[in-house]
């Protein structure tokens, strides 16, 4: 039986610039009962920017909280369960404009949540112009970001498809004080894709994330694109041990 929904909205217009990573930094933020999951050998982590729209919590929406940016770090993992494999995202980091927001992540989920000021621009393409999917976020006095110039109308991803990897993870993992893990299922269709040309993330990492992820984040991206997004659900999660 699906648990009961904690959350709905729609994510819209996501930048995901994908790097690959040595597993060996990863290895001890993965929470229990889960395991690295890899593409083709090889372990990655995505920055990603997005709208988030039309939010409810508990079927409620919550007023001057339901349209904001988000920005996150995050890797990938994967679990057994029943003879099922759930294939997941663990988040490093997520930033929101609102402190309220982030103060309930961290409560309900434990999740690395902060608030900065965010502010986005998103044009999408038309027959006269190139499109372009900008989140920026403002960290003392400079403004970083991360940025993609799309072209064309988006397509549907290929069926086992690096970006299908990256894209098509339905559950959620946060390790949680004192020990265990918190699992909790995202149902969304599978997302349409622009190309990311131009590709652009201009921050500084380690302060933003830690030097562990400066040489991965500094070089160029391995893979780059513009998920159009959709309505989605998070259902409330459960603690799992193993």
């Amino acid at each position: 039986m699906k648990a009961p929904v904690f959350l709905t909205a729609a994510w819209r217009n996501l930048v995901m610039l994908n790097y690959e990573i040595d597993p060996a930094i990863l290895r001890t933020r993965v929470p229990r009962g889960t395991e690295l999951d890899s593409f083709e050998g090889r372990t990655y982590t995505s920055v990603v920017g997005f709208l988030f729209l039309d939010t409810r919590v508990l079927g409620i929406p919550i007023p001057f909280h339901c349209d904001f940016e988000e920005l996150n770090l995050r890797f990938y993992v994967r679990r057994e369960s029943g003879g099922e494999l759930r294939r997941g995202v663990v988040f490093v980091k997520e930033i929101v404009p609102r402190a309220a927001i982030a103060w309930v992540a961290r409560t309900v989920y434990n999740e690395n949540y902060v608030a900065m000021p965010m502010r986005h621009h998103v044009h999408i393409p038309d027959a006269t112009s190139d499109g372009r999917v900008e989140y920026s976020w403002r960290s003392g006095k400079r403004w970083s970001r991360v940025a993609a110039r799309i072209e064309s109308a988006p397509v549907p991803m290929s069926s086992g498809s690096h970006e299908e990897f990256i894209a098509e993870h339905y559950w959620g993992y946060a390790a949680q004080r004192g020990g265990g893990s918190v699992e909790y299922e995202v149902e969304h269709p599978p997302w349409r894709i622009w190309r990311a040309l131009d590709p652009v993330l201009d921050c500084d990492v380690a302060q933003l994330y830690g030097d562990d992820f400066r040489a991965a984040l500094s070089s160029a991206p391995a893979s780059s694109f513009v998920a159009e997004g959709s309505e989605i659900v998070v259902r409330q999660g459960r603690r799992i041990s193993s």
